[in-house]
């Protein structure tokens, strides 16, 4: 499977909503809505575990995803990454970083090829 990489810089390749979509996989959706309910606090169902990636275009997107202002902000745009806006990066994505450093490495490896 080749990287698919969210506007913000995750991997949707890696993550279990994108995974169980693709493999129609019931038990990794029980699985990650028990995680991902106790580790946000939240009550998710296995349903909701549905995800075509963060991607422009992708009709199925999980639920918080939807929600994104960092999604939205891209899309708005017409960007196919936040690695390739002209005002990379923002204080939205900033902040974001400083809780998932990993997206951030992503966006700025991106960025560094869209400059060369």
């Amino acid at each position: 499977m080749s990287q698919i990489i969210a506007f913000c810089g995750l991997r949707c390749d890696g993550c279990p909503a994108y995974l169980a979509r693709r493999s129609d996989d019931d038990g990794l959706r029980k699985k990650t809505a028990a995680e991902w309910s106790q580790q946000y606090g939240a009550s998710i169902e296995p349903g909701q575990i549905d995800c075509d990636g963060c991607l422009p275009g992708a009709e199925v997107q999980f639920a918080h995803c939807r929600e994104c202002g960092i999604r939205a902000c891209a899309t708005e745009r017409g960007l196919k990454s936040c690695a390739f806006c002209s005002d990379y990066p923002c204080g939205r994505l900033r902040s974001f970083f400083e809780w998932v450093p990993e997206a951030g490495k992503t966006l700025e490896a991106l960025a560094e090829k869209a400059d060369g």
